[in-house]
């Protein structure tokens, strides 16, 4: 049940202790080590115990907690969780000092940090670090996202574990400060660094440009994650990095034996890669819940994230191969799916499907996506048609490993790839959906325009299946290796693979190793080669060995998750600790001091001077959120003995003042916001572009109608008189349709380019005629200048 709220805090709030916080973040190639420093100060006449709810990366490497209080530091240690909860505890009845950082149990990407008994006066600031790897994107630029948004997430009804209360406030609220700033070093010259905020100008540190550095400008709000596009130039090559073990840990362990990572860049020969699949059963799963109505970006507030989810799948579905299957679920509280069974993709299904997508609002409530997919896997799979399976969430979701642990399971059936919409979508899930399903995570904020980004990955699942996937390792006698991470079950051209390794042992000959990825691609034997020195860097410290810590500890929870399913049959009931491998989580946690779901960082400050008396106040920092299209502070103060992550059975987790104009407050309970959806606004006018795509058909031609006049800007006499006398009516307007997005839409290639390959093979199957004198009719008609090589006809 969840706990009451014993008062609001409004615009005469209670003191917020968090005063402000200073992130460094140093790059070294794809790899980003970032220090977070959080100043608090008790202004108040009583101590007091912080309670800090607040999001993280969710593949990010937490290894250093501590925190300073005067001239004083106390570095913070790895334990169990519950020993360090109760050492905490502890603690702060004596009347001492603590600090507790752990790790949501439902999600890596929600973190809580307690600063306990903070006497009357004083202040401490908190030093937090991670070790994360950096995400390539389409245009090969790496992205780094400091998440700065936590939205309440939606926990379903009968989900395992509880829900993780969130203390939240519109972003002009926020009440405290951030300052960031990165360096940049690379083998290779930075050639730009792009941000969704403000930056101050990029300055070089050296003559050849390999380093760099920026700062986040004054003035910055928090009403978005801060997200920095880096791009080097001559971007991305295979590469290995070999880094030391740790001279006071034991040979044989991870932490005491050298690690290896591999970074493997696939180029696929262009014979492949010039015919896109026309197979496939794509499956495409929306969120409907209503926080889908919330504005996609803060520059244009009248588009909706679910109406750009709908031209998104306006895309999709004239992009899609004919002979293909596809279904489109969609999902809130409950679930609804457009046919019962993946269908055919032709005219008939297509334009079915597309007038179900018009009428898609944010109308279904809660956010509850396990079930629809346990109803797709639940279907047979189709022969001779790969599963590609895409969902579109903002990641307001509560059992990210329930969700994540179902993806691995049927992760032999399919390929699942992932985007998270808006502001403070979960990257837990996000990237473990596509992590765990061997798909690719995109993430849409600010900006960014979904269509591209989906498109892309649209263009990565109908690229030929990678199969039969080997690593195999040449290494010097006296050298064996022990892969940490898990099998490579997906390749894409162009994208990264990364691949950490143990090395144990030495070689007093060879001082060089190889390694060979070798695939199936389209029926062709395909191989990639990295050789690399044994020679270990003195650049990364143990930056390598806390990256496969990491993914070994996960690997690890993920295997305990799947244990207690297979226990208890997906029933839902309370899992049973798996014991072996919990312990072996918190033997490795505790070994290289990276954080687990198991294990948590505790300081205690025991100076006999600063013990408080009598009991402390809690007080909860908020963090901006964007759960409500209004601005509904969510605030909640109470007093109450420490406890990290308060819980709730269903629904949001976080009373709700709703504020008018004229000041007057009402409280909304979690579960109404659910209970009665908005009415959906009035769609906004499609863009003429758009236009122009729904009128194409299944088979990739136009027809010579009035609408397509009407798109193009002319008049149906215009259109038809400028018809050379030869071709058909067909063939014409097809020509007119791709002449005028390469003339006027050429700086959005990447969106239709897909559905354009469709039209050139359907005018290709005509063997029509006159096809130069059609582009020059369709040039002179529209007022463009495109070549016919241009249109790949």
């Amino acid at each position: 049940m969840m706990e009451c709220c014993c008062g609001l805090l409004t615009a005469q709030k209670q003191p917020v202790p968090l005063k402000g916080i200073e992130v460094e973040l140093e790059v070294k190639d794809h790899v980003a080590t970032v220090v977070s420093t959080l100043h608090y100060e008790n202004k108040e006449d009583k101590a007091i115990e912080a309670v800090f709810v607040f999001p993280l990366p969710g593949d990010a490497a937490v290894c250093h907690f501590s925190a300073k209080v005067g001239q004083t530091e106390i570095v913070a240690e790895v334990k169990e969780k519950q020993e360090a909860r109760e050492e905490y505890d502890d603690a702060l009845s004596s009347g001492q000092q603590a600090f507790l950082l752990e790790e949501s149990d439902q999600s890596p990407d929600i973190f809580s940090l307690s600063v306990g008994s903070l006497p009357p006066g004083e202040s401490a600031s908190i030093r937090l670090e991670y070790v994360i790897e950096l995400a390539v994107q389409a245009d090969d630029a790496l992205r780094f996202c400091l998440p700065a948004v936590l939205n309440p997430r939606y926990q379903p009804q009968g989900s395992e574990g509880g829900a993780v209360q969130v203390t939240a406030v519109p972003a002009s609220q926020v009440p405290y400060s951030l300052s960031f700033s990165a360096r940049v070093s690379s083998p290779r010259q930075v050639s730009r660094v792009d941000s969704n905020c403000s930056l101050e100008p990029l300055q070089y540190l050296n003559a050849e440009q390999s380093q760099a550095a920026v700062k986040l400008a004054e003035g910055h709000k928090f009403d978005r994650d801060v997200e920095l596009l880096i791009y080097y130039k001559d971007a991305h090559r295979p590469a290995a990095v070999v880094e030391a073990g740790q001279a006071s840990a034991k040979p044989g362990t991870l932490m005491g034996d050298a690690v290896v990572m591999l970074s493997v860049y696939p180029e696929f020969p262009q014979a492949v890669m010039s015919s896109l699949a026309s197979s496939g059963e794509f499956v495409f799963v929306l969120d409907r819940s209503g926080s889908m109505d919330c504005p996609i970006n803060d520059i244009v507030h009248d588009e909706t994230r679910i109406s750009s989810a709908r031209d998104t799948l306006l895309l999709l579905l004239k992009s899609l191969p004919m002979g293909c299957y596809f279904n489109i679920y969609s999902f809130g509280s409950s679930f609804e799916h457009i046919f019962p069974k993946s269908v055919e993709y032709n005219e008939k299904t297509m334009e079915e499907a597309l007038k179900k997508v018009k009428e898609l609002q944010a109308d279904l409530g809660g956010t509850e996506i396990l079930q629809p997919l346990k109803h797709i896997y639940s279907q047979a799979c189709i022969a001779n048609h790969p599963r590609q399976l895409f969902v579109f969430t903002d990641g307001e979701v509560g059992n990210t490993k329930e969700v994540t642990s179902l993806v691995k399971k049927n992760s032999s059936s399919h390929r699942c790839f992932s985007f998270g919409i808006g502001e403070g979508a979960s990257t837990a899930l996000i990237n473990g959906l596509a992590k765990e399903g061997g798909g690719h995570a995109q993430f849409i904020t600010g900006a960014d325009r979904m269509q591209a980004k989906v498109m892309q990955s649209l263009r990565f699942a109908l690229q030929p299946a990678v199969e039969d996937i080997s690593v195999t390792w040449d290494l010097p006698k006296g050298v064996s290796v022990t892969l940490l991470s898990p099998p490579l079950t997906a390749i894409f051209q162009g994208q990264r693979s990364l691949i950490y390794a143990q090395l144990t042992g030495q070689s007093s000959e060879a001082k060089d190793g190889c390694v060979n990825v070798k695939y199936m691609l389209a029926g062709h034997p395909t191989q990639n080669q990295i050789a690399f020195t044994l020679q270990p860097t003195d650049q990364t410290g143990l930056t390598i060995h806390r990256l496969g810590a990491r993914i070994v500890i996960r690997s690890m929870e993920m295997e305990e998750d799947n244990d207690a399913v297979m226990v208890f049959g997906e029933t839902g009931d309370k899992k049973e600790e798996q014991g072996g491998v919990k312990q072996k989580v918190v033997e490795l946690s505790v070994q290289s001091g990276v954080s687990s779901s198991h294990t948590a960082f505790v300081a205690v400050h025991k100076s006999e001077s600063n013990a408080a008396q009598g009991p402390l106040l809690r007080r909860n920092i908020p963090v901006p959120s964007f759960r409500h299209r209004m601005p509904m502070p969510m605030m909640m103060c109470r007093m109450a003995s420490p406890q990290p992550f308060a819980c709730s059975n269903s629904g949001y987790m976080a009373c709700m003042v709703m504020e008018d104009c004229c000041g007057d407050e009402d409280l909304l309970c979690d579960d109404s916001v659910e209970d009665v959806p908005p009415p959906p606004p009035p769609p906004p006018r499609r863009e003429l572009w758009l236009e122009l795509v729904s009128l194409q058909k299944a088979s990739g031609c136009w027809t010579l109608e009035k609408a397509l006049a009407a798109a193009l800007g002319k008049t149906s006499e215009e259109v038809e008189k400028s018809k050379p006398a030869a071709v058909s009516k067909d063939v014409w307007a097809t020509i007119l349709a791709l002449v005028w997005f390469h003339g006027f839409k050429s700086d959005m290639q990447d969106e239709w380019q897909l559905l354009a390959m469709k039209a050139v093979s359907w005018l290709r199957a005509q063997k029509a005629a006159c096809v130069t004198e059609c582009v020059e009719a369709g040039n002179a008609l529209l007022g463009c200048e495109v070549q016919k090589d241009m249109l790949g006809i």
